[in-house]
């Protein structure tokens, strides 16, 4: 946790909720371990749905579908959303909530390794979710700001790593110094590259905002 976790039990004890189903494939997420986006990070892209009004969105990371449809529900009108899942077991429970949603035709449902799939997509795209393999979106970069458009905003989750990111790479347990090392690349990308206007917010376990601005 990198936020109190009193103020974050405040926070969230306003939230409204989402449609029954969302709150039902939510409910049963948590139940099953399965990681889904937290209830903060809900309502942020709520409001950022609110604002830009994307009508084209890419997600990288489907999990059973919950924030693909969230999407779906809170953003305009005729959007259109991409989603890519690897994990094979997800698969199937997320195309049971897209068909119980009744959004099969908003969304395209790719499966396999999003370092294969991107390349293939064409864009641009004026909303990119990143929540997938943390260790790997430092290699999905340069195909996702490809397929941003002038003005497009991308997304990316759980980039502060439940507050590892500022420990010494040594107090860091051996198998998380990979994606330690990567996700600290990461963010000096986005961070340093001038064609990218990019705020780290200490929201849920992290998140970053980039602005394609040149």
């Amino acid at each position: 946790m990198i936020v109190n976790e009193r103020m974050v039990a405040y926070i969230n004890s306003l939230d409204m909720g989402n449609t029954p189903l969302l709150d039902e494939i939510e409910a049963r997420a948590r139940r099953e371990r399965v990681p889904i986006i937290r209830r903060e990070m809900q309502s942020f892209l709520k409001t950022l749905l609110a604002m830009k009004r994307p009508m084209r969105i890419l997600e990288v990371g489907t999990a059973v579908g919950f924030s693909a449809l969230l999407f779906c529900e809170y953003g305009p009108p005729g959007c259109r959303v991409t989603t890519i899942e690897k994990y094979e077991k997800r698969i199937p429970q997320a195309r049971e909530n897209f068909r119980l949603a009744g959004r099969e035709e908003q969304i395209t449902f790719l499966t396999g390794d999003a370092q294969e799939l991107l390349p293939a997509l064409e864009g641009p795209y004026d909303l990119i979710f990143m929540d997938a393999a943390k260790g790997q979106y430092i290699h999905f970069l340069p195909e996702v700001f490809r397929l941003l458009e002038m003005g497009g905003v991308l997304v990316s989750d759980n980039v502060l790593q439940d507050g590892d990111l500022i420990e010494s790479h040594y107090a860091v347990e051996r198998r998380n110094r990979t994606i330690y090392k990567r996700m600290r690349e990461y963010l000096w990308e986005l961070k340093h590259d001038k064609r990218l206007e990019t705020s780290v917010i200490p929201l849920g376990d992290g998140v970053t905002v980039s602005v394609r601005v040149g």
